[in-house]
This record gives structure tokens, C-alpha cells and sequence, in this order.
């Protein structure tokens, strides 16, 4: 009998993006990064790790069921804090914060691969 076996996602594939905008997001709110990951928190920190949530999904293209993995919350969760989010982005200059972090996040993100690839080829 042959069973197949799905293929899993490497887990730092899944999580390093997610660190990635809880850093960014941390640091452009002036928080602990130690903060978005713990309970509910303050008002002010659920919407940092939401918008960390909405970056790492838009920005990085993780799905909805991988980022909640990543922030231990359901994917339905992360759906509310993408919605959130999006609504948000109608006010300029919330919308141009969080242009300021996609592109920040895609220059990092594309400069750690050329790094990866660079040491690969070595």
C-alpha cells in the first residue's frame, strides 16, 4: 500500500516573515517586540501584532492559515486584523505608514535572499 505524504512547509520559511514585520512594526510603534506575542494586551499592541499579521500575509504572501500558525492564532484572527487593516488604509497618512513598512519589509526581504543566494553559490 502506497500513502502519500504531504509535503510540510519548512517552519523558519513560515516564521522568518512574520519576525520580520513584528520587528518592523515593533520598531516603528516603539514597542517591545516581546510584547506582540503575548496574550490579547493593550489596545495599542493588538493592533501592532494585527498589522504585523497584515504585513506578513500581504507583504510576504503567507496564507491566512500560516500566519495565524505563526502568531498562534487562528486564521479567522488574522482575517479580522487583514480586514481591520485594509479599512484603515482609506486615511492617507495610515496608508502611507504602511506603504513606508511593504516596501521596507520587500527591500529587506529581497536583499536577505541575494545574501542567501550569494552564500550558496560559494
Amino acid at each position: 500500500m502506497n500513502i502519500a505524504i504531504a509535503k510540510r512547509p519548512n517552519p523558519a520559511r513560515l516564521s522568518a516573515p512574520a519576525r520580520l514585520a513584528e520587528a518592523a512594526v515593533s520598531g516603528a510603534m516603539s514597542l517591545p517586540v516581546e510584547a506582540l506575542r503575548v496574550g490579547r494586551g493593550a489596545r495599542r499592541i493588538a493592533f501592532a501584532r494585527q498589522l504585523a499579521m497584515y504585513l506578513t500575509h500581504v507583504g510576504f504572501g503567507l496564507t491566512l492559515t500560516e500566519v495565524g500558525s505563526c502568531f498562534e492564532r487562528d486564521r479567522t484572527t488574522v482575517r479580522h486584523a487583514c480586514a481591520l487593516i485594509e479599512d484603515r488604509r482609506d486615511e492617507p497618512t495610515f496608508d502611507f505608514a504602511v506603504s513606508a513598512l511593504e516596501a521596507g519589509l520587500a527591500h529587506l526581504a529581497f536583499g536577505l535572499q541575494l545574501e542567501v543566494g550569494l552564500e550558496a553559490s560559494r
